[in-house]
């Protein structure tokens, strides 16, 4: 038994990781001459050196401006009781789940040349041209990436810090220390392993983002992951994009492997760790924190409504530029179902809706059934070094190049028994490797909460190791099962850099048609394009607030 489920999720990943990334790779590789002249000619080249020193400049910053953010609404969260609480977490939440390709298009309909902040500036002052110069900039990167990543602040520090207990601050206090020494000498060092968690992750979406950069950062700025769509695609440089997705895959893997190690020192009980009631914030703060959060829910909401509002609203062109005429129409909602450029190769937004909620429930059934068995082998074998070898390689499909692992099924996958090239499963394969990390991660501390008296129960009562499993493993961690089957629905419909070279033309997905739509020009295209995110945004958000709803007290999901 223990056998078998070692098997399934190493099975998967050897036949749909590894060996479509090897193959790729050493194709790649081969056809420069071999790694290192390939090696030679990425080092060499000073725009190439470029954009991996950026990689990690926009990463670096972009995770320290989150921390920023991020750590005065932990500390609220986590120490105090106010009015929309749970409703702050849950909003928080929803960017997370949102394709980045809706988030950059959020911003763009907010602060974009056609956004309603241009608009409205353009209309008050009578220009002729938008005022703000928000897309392709680096502001609007940085900004997009903290929208993005806030809620992995809040969740992992926040409810770290709701778990320790006050009484060492409350000792220090009454030795003497101010505020300032309480936090940088008591809590800082007992909160440190959840900071660092943290911002490693945060630092591994932002190195890998893709469709943040691809929409908002325009052709200005390139990231590795960017980098090597752009070689793969519209050059076939494969032996620099091999390379550069190799820079990407061991730096990566370094910092998964530290991550999941200090994730696991965050779900060890903590001695200190003793739940108390939040309390009510004293009158002196409460308009400071009101501020705070007003200006934090307006981050949240702003992007998000500029969004819906848009999908709902006519734009014509006058005297060369797209000006928004008052009324509201549902008009590019009821386009959906057509191609407003009368392509007969081209899918309407209605079947790709459709494509993406088939491929979402595939990948449903091929994440839960290799994520469930590795999740109780995580909780079952907690510390055995199989574990923790099996940790991190699980993780390790969220800091590969979509791109390139898209491009290694197309390569790999083109012979029987795997001739999955003009298969309908190779898209939610894909998807699924991406969403197995939220699967496990999701099941696992349910796993871990079961009481071991259960099992010996069961098990002197006659029954089975399959028994257990079925009626007192399952039954209990029902909940995680709904939340890692809705990570993986929000993460399958919003997945874009594997789908982009995957999904078959006239079959493609949410965000590759979105991505489509936005690439041509006329206002009809461009309202469809809006609608069309807003629905994404719709299914995702309605998953990140059902998550929320069923997620286990005090049980995070990264």
């Amino acid at each position: 038994m223990l056998g078998l489920l070692w098997l399934l999720p190493l099975a998967f990943l050897a036949v749909f990781y590894f060996y479509p990334l090897g193959s790729i790779l050493t194709l790649s590789l081969h056809r420069g001459g071999g790694l290192l002249p390939a090696l030679a000619a990425v080092f060499n080249s000073p725009a190439l050196r470029g954009v991996v020193g950026f990689t990690f400049w926009q990463a670096t910053l972009s995770t320290l401006l989150t921390l920023a953010l991020g750590l005065p609404a932990a500390w609220l969260l986590a120490r105090y009781q106010f009015r929309g609480k749970s409703l702050l977490r849950a909003l928080s939440g929803i960017p997370f789940v949102l394709p980045t390709l809706v988030v950059a298009t959020a911003f763009d309909a907010l602060l974009g040349p056609r956004g309603w902040a241009n608009q409205a500036a353009m209309t008050l002052f009578g220009l002729s041209a938008p005022p703000i110069q928000f897309v392709n900039t680096f502001g609007a990167i940085l900004i997009a990436h903290v929208f993005y990543n806030t809620t992995i602040v809040l969740r992992l520090v926040g409810d770290f810090w709701a778990r320790l207990s006050p009484r060492i601050e409350q000792a220090a206090r009454s030795l003497g220390a101010g505020p300032a020494q309480v936090f940088l000498r008591v809590s800082l060092p007992l909160l440190a392993p959840a900071l660092a968690a943290a911002a490693l992750l945060v630092f591994i979406f932002n190195f890998t983002s893709f469709g943040v950069v691809l929409v908002l950062g325009g052709p200005r700025f390139a990231t590795l992951e960017t980098e090597i769509y752009y070689q793969t695609t519209a050059l076939f440089n494969l032996p620099v994009a091999a390379v550069l997705a190799l820079v990407q895959l061991l730096f990566t893997l370094a910092l998964t492997a530290a991550y999941t190690r200090l994730s696991a020192r965050l779900s060890r009980p903590v001695e200190l760790a003793a739940r108390r009631p939040p309390r009510a914030l004293r009158p002196g703060g409460q308009l400071l924190a009101g501020v705070y959060l007003a200006l934090l829910v307006a981050f949240f909401l702003a992007p998000l409504a500029g969004l819906a509002l848009r999908s709902v609203s006519r734009l014509t062109p006058e005297r060369g530029q797209t000006q928004v005429q008052a009324g509201l129409t549902l008009d590019y909602y009821r386009s959906l179902g057509e191609d407003p450029r009368g392509n007969v190769f081209f899918a309407t937004p209605a079947r790709a809706i459709q494509t993406s909620l088939l491929y979402a429930g595939a990948t449903i059934l091929v994440s839960l059934a290799a994520g469930l068995p590795a999740a109780w082998l995580l909780a079952s074998r907690e510390g055995s070094p199989g574990v923790r070898l099996l940790d991190p390689l699980l993780m390790l499909p969220l800091g590969t190049s979509a791109v390139t692992l898209g491009l290694g099924f197309i390569i790999a996958l083109n012979r029987p028994p795997l001739d999955l090239r003009t298969s309908p499963l190779l898209v939610p394969l894909a998807h699924s490797l991406v969403a197995l990390p939220f699967v496990v991660r999701s099941l696992t501390p349910a796993l871990r909460s079961i009481r071991p008296r259960l099992r010996q129960a069961a098990a002197v009562l006659g029954a089975a190791p399959g028994q257990v499993l079925r009626h007192i493993d399952l039954p209990l961690v029902g909940r995680a099962l709904l939340v890692s089957a809705l990570f993986a629905f929000a993460v399958s419909v919003g997945e874009f850099g594997a789908s982009a070279l995957v999904a078959r033309p006239e079959y493609p997905t949410i965000p590759v048609l979105i991505y489509r739509l936005l690439g041509q020009p006329g206002a009809q295209t461009y309202g469809q394009a809006m609608a069309l995110s807003t629905v994404l945004m719709a299914f995702t958000g309605l998953g990140m607030l059902l998550i929320e709803r069923l997620r286990i007290a005090e049980v995070g999901e990264f």
